[in-house]
């Protein structure tokens, strides 16, 4: 990503959740600490099934006297179904503001020339009024901005932003190996800790309950974490979602996205998984690299 480029994000969606017990309802459900969540510090955390597959993930932003949900736009309806089903008699209030906020992305670079910014990831800071931060699943991932819509341009203007294309972005997201979208494909499909949540700074080990708690921390303390979301990279041919991916006859892994951003869940303990290998599909061939960030 180049300094002056800004990516707007018009494939995710704004929730906001305020209200007397907001703190307490967020605690319960999320995988993430919600008392990392500060005017300086934002988090990236998901809500898993009581089973601890994945459901949802999001980032949590402070704003004002509630937060801020920076989610995908194709899970958002959903999400905020769930939030109200889990809300009871939660003296919370749960808006959907996707049509007055946009996020736009822009790099590590940039977010460094800001006054008083910090380089670790989450950290976050003020835009006159709208919170800027570092991503908080990997800081490489840049920077990110929650605006009203109606100052946008006027504001990427004053900041030296220039738009392009979204397509580099999702790329680069995906060189890094972290989904960029189509997240509805992963729903149920696998566990939250095997999306790598940990090492997205994801997941709280040390909090207390939350859904899907019991069996993502029996996976972590039983060491029973033996598949992973990998991204793939295409050689040629075509994938399909659900597909088996093959070292000679050894199933390794399955695809579970095959749009143009592709990611599949694999056993990368496997004596037939290599990264110097190349794998197959029924239509394709393809190569599977463990990202560096992940040191296990």
């Amino acid at each position: 990503m180049k300094n002056n480029n800004v990516y707007i994000l018009d494939d995710r969606a704004i929730i906001y959740v305020n209200g007397e017990n907001t703190k307490e309802f967020l605690q319960n459900l999320i995988s993430n600490n919600i008392n990392k969540v500060s005017e300086n510090n934002s988090c990236f955390t998901s809500l898993l099934s009581p089973q601890g597959k994945f459901l949802f993930e999001f980032i949590i932003v402070k704003h004002k006297s509630g937060y801020l949900i920076d989610c995908e736009k194709s899970q958002s309806d959903q999400l905020f179904k769930q939030l109200n089903i889990y809300k009871l008699r939660s003296k919370v209030e749960i808006l959907n503001l996707s049509n007055e906020f946009v996020v736009a992305a822009f790099n590590h670079e940039k977010f460094m020339t800001f006054e008083d910014a910090k380089d670790f990831p989450g950290y976050t800071l003020k835009y006159r009024e709208d919170p800027i931060f570092l991503d908080p699943r990997n800081k490489n991932l840049g920077a990110r901005l929650i605006i009203n819509l109606e100052k946008l341009y006027l504001s990427l203007k004053k900041l030296g932003l220039k738009d392009s294309d979204l397509k580099d972005y999702y790329s680069y997201s995906h060189k890094l190996g972290i989904v960029p979208k189509d997240l509805n494909k992963l729903q149920n499909k696998l566990f939250g800790i095997e999306c790598n949540y940990e090492e997205l700074n994801g997941i709280d080990f040390k909090k207390g309950c939350y859904v899907g708690q019991e069996n993502t921390a029996r996976i972590k303390l039983k060491n029973k974490l033996s598949k992973r979301l990998l991204p793939i990279h295409l050689i040629k041919g075509k994938l399909t979602e659900g597909e088996s991916i093959y070292y000679k006859e050894n199933e390794i892994g399955k695809v579970l996205i095959n749009n143009d951003y592709p990611f599949a869940l694999i056993k990368y303990l496997d004596e037939s998984f290599n990264e110097k290998f190349n794998f197959n599909t029924k239509d394709a061939s393809i190569n599977i690299k463990k990202p560096d960030w992940i040191k296990t």
